[in-house]
């Protein structure tokens, strides 16, 4: 896959995705990076700690307050300006408006991140607009920015968000956007209960034999704190062995908050399977 001025190849390397918020209302980080200089503060050090991708956001995913096209942009478009001067790492945008992608990809992102499941399909024809850029197509199961009410899935979930993620596979390439570059996500917690995102996270291999890239975005989520009695701020543990088990079941790009403890632990997944040589090889021979 092709991103900016870099390729990756997914069948040997994991992608990791460091998460920005510019937002006053971020379930993680209560606006900690709504500021500019914070959120590009923080991006140095999602690079600097071993981020291939940085994904930023101007629009809390769940319920809050609206925010229209034009505060979004004035969230997304000065930070992506900001971090294009000082980086070349593939930028991916947080957004579900066509109007603020295509804004997004003018000032040099090269990935559309639609949580909402191409709610407003158009959204495929500005990336389709801007060959070498990507979008990520995410299984939803509802309205924008809303919470689920007991979802049910028929047959069951996995087969639901397979079908779907397929079916918006299509519709994309249809609008133009090819396909190698194109990446699924199943949507942990969007629109869906705490058992069927855990059903979706034993299965993700059924989702990966779509044969699209699939992307993770499990870091701290809803249901982890419900699994294991979690608050949010000692979540980064489970959050560290769900991205290893999705990743050894087909996963190859995982959207984290902590990016340097991902990092780690992928790249030593890496290692073991023989993506990529040891840094050293001492030990008993000298």
């Amino acid at each position: 896959m092709r991103l900016g001025s870099r390729t990756f190849d997914l069948t040997r390397r994991i992608a990791v995705m460091g998460i920005v918020n510019r937002t006053p209302d971020s379930f993680y980080d209560g606006g900690a990076t709504f500021d500019l200089g914070a959120a590009l503060d923080l991006a140095d050090r999602h690079v600097d700690a071993g981020a291939d991708i940085l994904d930023v956001g101007g629009v809390k995913a769940g319920p809050g307050p609206a925010v229209d096209v034009e505060e979004e942009l004035d969230r997304v478009v000065p930070f992506i300006e900001g971090f294009r001067r000082r980086s070349t790492v593939p930028l991916s945008v947080d957004t579900f408006r066509p109007a603020v992608a295509r804004a997004a990809l003018a000032a040099g992102a090269d990935l559309i991140n639609d949580v909402s499941g191409m709610s407003e399909p158009e959204i495929a024809d500005a990336v389709a607009a801007h060959p070498g850029t990507a979008l990520v197509l995410t299984h939803h199961g509802g309205p924008p920015r809303s919470r689920p009410f007991r979802p049910d899935y028929q047959p069951d979930v996995v087969v639901a968000v397979r079908g779907r993620c397929a079916a918006l596979a299509d519709a994309a390439a249809a609008r133009g956007v090819a396909r190698e570059q194109l990446i699924v996500d199943p949507g942990h917690d969007m629109y869906k209960t705490t058992a069927q995102s855990l059903e979706v996270t034993r299965r993700i291999s059924e989702i990966a034999e779509l044969g699209y890239p699939v992307m993770v975005a499990l870091s701290n989520k809803d249901f982890i704190g419900e699994a294991l009695g979690l608050p949010l701020d000692q979540r980064t543990p489970a959050s560290l062995a769900l991205a290893t088990l999705t990743v050894l079941s087909g996963a190859r790009i995982v959207r984290v908050h902590d990016v340097a403890a991902t990092s780690q632990a992928l790249r030593m997944i890496e290692v073991v399977l023989g993506w990529r040589p040891p840094s050293t090889l001492l030990r008993g021979l000298d």
